[in-house]
């Protein structure tokens, strides 16, 4: 009976660090619907040691769903890029925000990003 139990234990145990990798797995999403304008949010004072991260449009049970604004915890060496939606090949595609390594990738999306505008 206990080597029951505790082999129950370790199976619970082994698959706690299962849950994280499959949560942050990225699914791609395209669609062929525009995402509606974003909101406008007010944008609170800045916080030290955080970032504040915008609000986006995301894809959830077959339509639109805004998502709010929320504050990050900065993160030395990192930056956040932001969630937004980008034209593919005549479709909508969702790139989620996160946490990118480096300050240099940061400089080159800003500079790629501004000249698409």
């Amino acid at each position: 009976m206990w080597k029951r139990k505790l082999l129950v234990g370790a199976l619970l145990a082994s698959s706690i660090g299962l849950v994280p990798a499959i949560a942050t797995a990225e699914v791609g999403i395209f669609l062929d619907i525009a995402p509606p304008a974003p909101r406008y949010e007010v944008v609170p004072a800045p916080r030290a040691g955080f970032i504040w991260a915008p609000g986006y449009w995301d894809w959830r049970s077959g339509r639109h769903s805004w998502v709010k604004g929320h504050w990050e915890r900065q993160r030395a060496g990192y930056h956040w890029n932001e969630s937004r939606w980008e034209q593919r090949d005549g479709r909508w595609a969702l790139s989620r925000g996160g946490w990118e390594r480096g300050e240099r990738v940061a400089e080159e999306r800003r500079e790629r990003d501004h000249d698409h505008r």
